[in-house]
């Protein structure tokens, strides 16, 4: 028992004027993991209960308060545990100026993501839920961390964005405006096609869609003109459906029938009778 004591009263080292013994050690080690826990639990309680009272609270938003009050209450807790340990902060402050000089550039992608993510938390410029498309990665927010956002694409594959992407690229979210948006599509023509009967036949296959909206409604857009006219044929769907990969293949393939279908014929006037020998003469 005297043996134990004495290890856990043992000087490992020095902070300043501050002594850090095992003991001081251990008990800041469980403390730091009791906080890492509590704090997951308290966001996770925020996030599905506590915030989901208030209506005008999206999914979202409740994401991104219950993750600030989460570091918040690291901060905190973590400056708690040490200031009970006996480490006063200026003498970490001493130590942390020696070491940052030092690790500071290896550091910074990790501070500039992490600075990124409480950006993006509070000006919300992507939400969970949201469909982007970013760097040809298209899928939906599932999750906006500290360092980096989770993207679950439409194969189910979990794509990890560092924070710092969103706010240094152009990021398309389809979902930002809570609006329906367009799809186009576009097409080569023969340039003997009968654009009017095609475009009706296009609007018709494009309705057909489950996904597609009647209002507004489909349309054949003539984009260029020459031996080969280019057209686009533009639908419009909600922003917030899982995939447009989806909608686009199933556009292709009713694209793809209708041009196959051979085209309605006129049927062929009659031949005119043969005129007669003494109408010949006249």
């Amino acid at each position: 028992m005297d043996s134990f004591t004495q290890w856990f009263e043992r000087v490992l080292f020095r902070i300043g004027e501050t002594s850090i013994t095992a003991g001081t050690l251990l008990r800041v080690v469980l403390f730091a993991a009791a906080l890492v826990w509590l704090s997951s639990w308290l966001r996770q309680w925020l996030a599905n209960r506590a915030l989901r009272h208030f209506q005008s609270m999206d999914l979202g938003t409740r994401e991104a308060v219950a993750s600030v009050m989460r570091y918040l209450v690291l901060v905190l807790g973590f400056a708690l545990i040490l200031q009970n340990a006996g480490i006063r902060l200026t003498a970490l402050g001493v130590v942390a100026g020696a070491v940052g000089v030092g690790v500071g550039f290896g550091l910074q992608n990790i501070i500039s993501n992490f600075i990124s993510g409480m950006i993006i938390m509070l000006e919300r410029p992507i939400k969970v839920g949201d469909p982007i498309e970013l760097a040809g990665v298209s899928g939906v927010v599932r999750e906006i961390g500290a360092r980096r956002t989770t993207i679950v694409t439409p194969d189910n594959v979990a794509v990890l964005v560092p924070n710092q992407r969103f706010i240094t690229d152009n990021v398309t979210n389809l979902g930002y405006l809570d609006r329906p948006v367009r799809l186009r599509l576009a097409v080569e023509l023969a340039g003997d096609t009968d654009l009017g009967r095609l475009r009706e036949r296009l609007v018709a296959a494009a309705r057909e869609q489950p996904r597609v909206l009647d209002t507004p409604a489909p349309e054949l857009l003539l984009t260029s003109v020459g031996p080969k006219p280019t057209v686009e044929l533009a639908v419009w769907h909600a922003a917030h459906e899982p995939s447009r990969q989806d909608l686009s293949a199933a556009l292709n393939a009713a694209i793809a029938r209708v041009l196959r279908e051979p085209p309605e014929t006129r049927p062929a006037p009659a031949p005119k009778p043969a005129a007669r020998p003494e109408e010949m003469l006249r």
